[in-house]
């Protein structure tokens, strides 16, 4: 039986979401809309009329105090009505959950509890004055994302003669195959076999499906298959696993490439035979060794580049480990599904690092087109507001719902992130050091060791994801990479999987991300030499997948382990216990084989060694000529408050409070220093701090450094601004420069040079530089990378154009804070205190949000002097120690003017500055010294009682004493004896936190 079930408001009851609906429809598509209701429908399948009855009876889908319900439609008082539900094999979390209700109500076990279905759908009941094309509009570009979801709608006229909507579930129909099909890739032309990577999104080059090609005509191996029956030729599932394996996502081939750089500048040419190793991995092993022999507690690295996070030393209870993901393809496509398996993606990662981490926080940076974008939108892509508020809202779902806070983050916007969003979401997570007398971060599956999953069940969503977000965003990008999130379903299995952590049940763990089991069983099977897995055996979310499908599929909430065979009862037992789904799959060998089966009939069976370390290395040139830019007069407007009211409103500097207030930062207790500080909460802070032990005031800081606007002058000083900014925002709430660890995610459009990438020989110069200046300010400073990933390709081609992202780098930083309680934060404390500016300020104007305020160019990008930079952030974590600094704020995006207002913002307080008294280089204006964005500088404030201790610790570095806080509401600034500021700090306020506030 198949019946429908809506749910809505009683008349009576104000209809909340409706009415958010409604503003949306007015504030992102300019339409009024008089009132809008919204019906729940649940298509219930495999139940009878007593059992629907019965639900109907208990309440098992609705409130009766709020809801009426109903099987006949509920629809009435509207002028259109529009039904928005998923498409077939579109992950339905609200049906699965109403699904298990079920069960509950009717007293279903789990072979009854299969036969039923639930898919579940929304109806908008619109009263507004608008025709067709306006619910059209409202549909495709506000209601449903048609990449996943279907959509219906109709007239109260035609309601009237034809009520209701076809009941179109999503369910998949079909029976599971064993089919497995011969590629017949011996008899491919070179243009077939590009064709054939195209349309499978397989992301493989012709020199890669040359290789493949090769190996299958090995005799050895032609004698291996013909022994086991297998045909020459590779199989579906073959092709498909050594296509993820070797997707750039997964094997970071450009990284790893041969690259033949030549500085056209100094003439010189060089060639690395791999970036990843040569600057990458070689600096941090560069500091790990100086640690080891000079640090009194040696090297507090203790797992770099070989896991899901790198991990390193915190106390002697427990240990840190970090990870930041990009979820960048599936967002643009669907940015709340994208954002939202961004985040419980990568909360996955430290629960797979070593033993398994618990989850501590979170932090998620962003960059987006301009939201207030009003051009002509490119095929398939999904305008910038859209986008911006999916992808807020699905890492809202994905933390808040998972019990994890998200403690720092920040919001990019340039023009060319229309063609791809970048969305960076990370995860902190703790270990104890010794988990059942091992030490925590270290694991290993073991010949005999039976292959498990955890948690969610294997479906469509997700198939080709590592190969899709390998190449270019383009009109034909499939459904079937999006996935969606279930964090309820992950959360569950995550404290299954700590409680079986502390038993000591598993050997090794690691999610299921890139590649499914395809590549979590593969990867672990590195270890034992090999495995024997039975696809039959894994459960599905419904009928209908084939065998390469369920191996690759990157289904979400699910993880691998490696369990003693002896421990497998133990393990099974707490999983039913704690209610997640744990099947059996294989065994861990050492045949040097990846063997999987469905039942009797073999799927792949591919050499271990050629799988994962058979992939061609590129070679590729790199020409760095560098960009010129005019050198144009540096204005300076009459109107200076009108000037720092409109640059406190710009998009990359303005307040993220609408933002940051939809994400919980106090769950579990922890933080210390929270997104937003000062009097009312609502100035920016430089860092989060958290307690990652109760009872322990010692704290870990979590902050980032992202200079994207810098690209276009040098990616060399891109990136050192990019670390200077980490480290530098960490020390500015209390970081010690000498204890922290990086994580570097480096985003770049396509640098690989080709008929629709002409100038690839100058992008991946870009990336050398880039990577050049990483090894020497992380070898210069002392922090080590101790993880990072890579997504190349971050580029769209369609409509007969193509837009390239500027190459981004996020560079994330962890360290840890002796005490908590000696930590600062942005806003003024107190009227009375000096302010002082620590650090030169220089005529570095390149690509500042001044110079795109007021139009001019300038070619001198912000430098970072790696010696006087470090020596200070020594001095202000002594003077921290010492209690000296009532208030720290770094000079960043805007300069000096935007931080003294941001300061004076957070502390609701006044102050009175010289800027004549400010130390420069060089010859200044007064839009040099306010907007210049120079590196490595703070603004503090101190106590008049400390004056001379604090000035006798920074004795022989730059610094000036530039004014004082003021009880007066208002910041005035002097230039050579002319007040050039005097702007109200309300004024300020409003200006700050008006952009976003919709």
């Amino acid at each position: 039986m198949l019946c429908r079930v809506l749910v809505g408001l009683k008349e009576h009851v104000r209809d909340v979401l409706g009415e958010r609906v409604a503003r949306k429809i007015k504030s992102e598509l300019g339409m009024e809309v008089k009132d809008l209701r919204i019906v729940n429908v649940f298509t219930l399948e495999g139940v009878t009329q007593e059992q629907v009855d019965s639900v109907l009876e208990r309440a098992a889908l609705h409130d009766p105090v709020l809801h009426e319900v109903s099987l006949e439609p509920l629809a009435r008082d509207f002028d259109w009505i529009v039904e928005v539900g998923f498409r077939p094999g579109v992950t339905d979390n609200e049906g699965r959950t109403a699904k298990e209700t079920l069960g509950v109500v009717l007293g279903l076990d789990k072979a009854a509890l299969e036969d039923v279905k639930v898919y579940t759908a929304k109806q908008y009941l619109i009263v507004a004055d608008m025709g067709e094309a306006d619910v059209q509009h409202i549909c495709k570009d506000l209601l449903a994302n048609e990449l996943i979801q279907r959509y219906e709608y109709k007239s109260a006229d035609t309601w009237k003669t034809d009520p209701g909507f076809e009941a179109k579930a999503a369910r998949v129909t079909g029976e599971s195959s064993d089919e497995v099909n011969i590629i017949p890739l011996s008899s491919m032309t070179d243009a077939e076999m590009v064709d054939f990577s195209r349309a499978n999104t397989l992301a493989l080059s012709l020199r890669e499906m040359h290789d493949v090609r090769d190996y299958y005509a090995d005799p050895a191996v032609i004698a291996e298959r013909e022994r086991i029956g297998l045909a020459g030729d590779p199989t579906d599932a073959e092709i498909e696993v050594l296509a993820q394996t070797w997707s750039e996502h997964c094997k970071h081939k450009i990284f790893s490439a041969k690259i033949t750089y030549e500085n056209t500048e100094t003439g010189k040419t060089s060639e690395f035979s791999s970036l990843y190793k040569t600057f990458i991995q070689g600096s941090t092993k560069q500091i790990r060794e100086r640690n080891a022999a000079t640090r009194e507690d040696g090297d507090y690295c203790l797992s770099v580049f070989k896991d899901n996070a790198g991990v390193i030393t915190f106390s002697d209870a427990i240990n840190v480990c970090v990870k930041m993901e990009t979820h960048n393809s599936p967002s643009a496509l669907d940015p709340y599904g994208g954002a939202l398996t961004g985040i419980v993606g990568v909360n996955r990662d430290p629960m797979g690092t070593g033993i398994g981490a618990n989850l501590l926080c979170n932090t998620d940076v962003f960059c987006f087109a301009d939201p207030f974008y009003e051009g002509e939108l490119p095929p398939r892509l999904l305008h910038p507001r859209r986008v911006f508020e999916g992808v807020r809202e699905g890492v809202e779902h994905g933390g808040n719902k998972s019990g994890i806070p998200t403690v720092n983050g920040s919001i990019v916007f340039d023009e060319r992130y229309l063609g791809k969003p970048l969305v960076y979401c990370g995860t902190i997570g703790t270990m104890p050091v010794l988990v059942a007398g091992k030490p925590s971060h270290e694991k290993c599956a073991l010949v005999g060791d039976v292959i498990v999953m955890s948690g969610g069940r294997i479906g469509a969503d997700g198939i080709h994801g590592a190969t899709f977000s390998s190449e270019e965003l383009h009109e034909g990008s499939p459904a079937t990479a999006v996935q969606i999130g279930d964090p309820i379903t992950q959360r569950k299995m995550y404290d299954f999987l700590m409680r079986a952590r502390d038993l000591g049940l598993y050997n090794a763990i690691t999610d299921n991300g890139a590649g499914g089991l395809s590549s979590s069983v593969g990867e672990m099977a590195e270890d034992s030499g090999g495995f024997d897995m039975d696809l039959a055996k894994a459960p599905l979310k419904y009928d209908g997948l084939k065998p390469w499908e369920i191996l690759i599929s990157e289904a979400q909430e699910r993880m691998t382990m490696a369990v003693p065979p002896e421990k497998l009862d133990q393990f099974m037992a707490l999983s039913e216990e704690m209610d997640v789904e744990s099947t059996a799959l294989g065994v861990f060998t050492d045949s040097g084989k990846y063997l999987v089966r469905y039942g009797d009939k073999i799927v792949t069976c591919l050499d271990m060694d050629f799988l994962h370390n058979g992939v061609p290395q590129m070679e590729l040139t790199a020409t760095w000529k560098r960009p010129e830019f005019k050198t144009d007069l540096i204005p300076v407007p009459e109107d200076q408050n009108g000037l720092l009211a409109d640059m406190l409103g710009r998009l990359n500097i303005c307040s993220k409070e609408y933002v940051v207030r939809q994400y919980d930062h106090e769950v579990q207790g922890r933080s210390a220093i929270k997104p937003m500080v000062g009097v009312k909460a609502d100035g920016p802070s430089d860092a989060g701090v958290i307690r990652p032990e109760y009872g322990s005031d010692k704290g870990l800081v979590i902050s980032h450094g992202i200079c994207p606007q810098f690209s276009d002058y040098d990616t060399y000083w891109m990136m050192a601004n990019a670390i200077d900014e980490g480290i530098r925002n960490a020390v500015a709430v209390g970081g010690d420069v000498n204890y922290m660890a990086g994580c570097d995610n480096f985003c770049w459009c396509d640098p690989v040079e080709s008929e629709t990438t002409p100038d690839g020989q100058y992008k991946l110069a870009q990336l050398v530089r880039a990577n050049q200046a990483l090894a020497h300010y992380c070898l210069g400073f002392g922090v080590p990378c101790v993880s990072g990933k890579d997504s190349m390709k971050n580029d769209y081609k369609g409509g007969g154009q193509k837009i390239s992202i500027p190459p981004t780098v996020l560079f994330s930083v962890i360290g840890v804070i002796p005490d908590v309680n000696k930590c600062m934060t942005s806003d003024f404390k107190k009227a009375g205190d000096l302010v002082y500016v620590l650090g030169q300020t220089r005529a570095e104007l390149g690509g500042s949000e001044v110079a795109q305020q007021l139009g001019f160019e300038n070619p001198n990008v912000p430098q970072v002097d790696l010696v006087s930079a470090k020596t200070r952030y020594e001095t202000v974590f002594a003077a921290a120690q010492d209690g000296l600094i009532t208030a720290c704020h770094d000079c960043s995006d805007g300069g000096l003017g935007v931080a003294l207002a941001e300061m004076c913002i957070g502390g609701r307080l006044g102050a009175d500055i010289d800027l004549s008294a400010v130390p420069t280089c060089g010859d200044m204006n007064l839009t040099g010294v306010l907007y210049s964005e120079s590196a490595s500088r703070f603004v503090v404030s101190v106590a008049p009682a400390d004056k001379d201790a604090f000035e006798a610790l920074f004795a022989g570095q730059i610094f000036g004493l530039i004014g004082e806080v003021k009880a007066e509401g208002q910041l005035v600034a002097k230039y050579a004896d002319m007040n050039v500021l005097e702007q109200d700090v309300e004024g300020l306020t409003t200006a700050f936190k008006s952009t976003l506030d919709w």
